[in-house]
């Protein structure tokens, strides 16, 4: 079986800095990727539009260099979405918008994921007119929502976790006074981020495969490290509210953003870093997810529902155009290997959840047909 689908946009993902960028890039362009929103939590973050503001942080201007250069100029679009500071005025929107380079702003909950301690609390954005500049430019806000002040016996439970506490209490303030405000609520992990995103007006949600793959069983049978991402996978019920958002035939606001997040030190003796490494097999693993969730992705409009998902609705909502370039997946089994790079080994999220015996071959069903690239 063989799907032709316009090449698509990964609306989130990490790309570094520094000499393993040309990595991430080569993978991300080797599955399909017109273009990608490549996430500011850098060091420093990039958190100025400009180059002539006098902060201390990197600009987008400085990062959209970096990333062209590092093999970026092969997309057909990239975003870098502004990370929100204490240093973050309305002004600095409004100037950012004028200019075209500032497309979309990046919350981060402080200290709640890897390269987040620069951030400030969420209610200094509603309060400062920096959502309400936003909101009047037209300049999408990218949500990380969890909110991280929480004791830690509420932090994970069937009762309440920390995405949970951020969509219940804390995103209807926003909602109640920027109805306007575009936002994308970014990997959703639980059915109460799912019926919030439903029920709202200007509010869209990116999805990663780990999360419709995955429960919070996979990652602690075993402990399985190389599943450890924020917002960590949750229970049964919700993956099944995830899969039933994406795999809804009327679908329009749910996509493809797959948060791929290379690591050459996961564990480490002061802990795991956040993130799974899904560059280079992402449309596989979304293949894969659907058919587990119920679609018979052998039947044409089954694949419409896959194609909107990975390829439109995230193009749709970001305002870019669908691209006319294509790339065929396939229903043949891809092996998985070790990525080796000068700084490391960098571990695929398929072959991190296998066992440590080095001699089974890790693969997945689904890969993409070179011959169409």
């Amino acid at each position: 079986m063989k799907i032709k689908l316009p090449k698509w946009y990964d609306l989130h993902a990490h790309f570094r800095q520094g000499d393993i960028m040309p990595f991430m890039i080569k993978d991300h362009l080797a599955m399909g990727c017109a273009g990608i929103l490549a996430m500011p939590n850098t060091k420093p973050p990039v958190a100025k539009v400009f180059k002539k503001y006098p902060l201390p942080y990197w600009s987008i201007e400085d990062y959209l260099e970096q990333l062209r250069q590092a093999g970026g100029h092969a997309f057909e679009d990239i975003i870098v979405p502004l990370y929100l500071t204490k240093d973050t005025t309305a002004a600095m929107i409004e100037d950012g918008a004028k200019s075209g380079l500032l497309r979309a702003c990046k919350y981060y909950p402080p200290h709640g994921t890897t390269g987040a301690e620069h951030s400030t609390d969420f209610r200094s954005f509603i309060e400062n007119g920096v959502f309400g500049a936003m909101a009047e430019a037209g300049i999408i806000l990218c949500v990380h929502g969890e909110h991280h002040g929480m004791r830690p016996e509420d932090y994970f439970s069937r009762q309440t976790n920390a995405e949970e506490e951020f969509y219940r209490n804390h995103m209807p303030r926003l909602l109640d006074r920027h109805q306007k405000l575009r936002i994308v609520a970014e990997h959703l992990t639980t059915k109460t981020a799912v019926d919030l995103v439903t029920q709202t007006d200007n509010m869209a949600a990116s999805i990663t495969p780990q999360h419709l793959l995955y429960t919070i069983g996979h990652l602690l049978q075993g402990l399985k490290y190389h599943l450890y991402c924020m917002p960590l996978v949750k229970f049964e019920e919700d993956r099944q509210a995830l899969r039933e958002a994406v795999t809804a035939s009327q679908n329009t606001k749910f996509f493809a953003g797959t948060d791929s997040a290379p690591h050459t030190k996961k564990a480490t003796s002061c802990g795991c870093a956040a993130g799974c490494y899904t560059g280079g097999i992402a449309p596989q693993l979304y293949a894969q997810a659907f058919e587990m969730s119920g679609i018979n992705l052998s039947e044409p409009q089954e694949q419409i529902v896959f194609e909107n998902f990975l390829c439109r609705n995230g193009a749709v909502f970001y305002r870019l155009p669908v691209s006319k370039e294509t790339f065929i997946l396939e229903k043949k089994e891809q092996r998985i290997f070790k990525i080796q790079t000068s700084f490391g080994e960098i571990i695929p999220l398929p072959l991190g959840m296998q066992n440590e015996d080095t001699t089974q071959i890790t693969a997945i069903p689904w890969c993409i047909a070179s011959n169409y690239l």
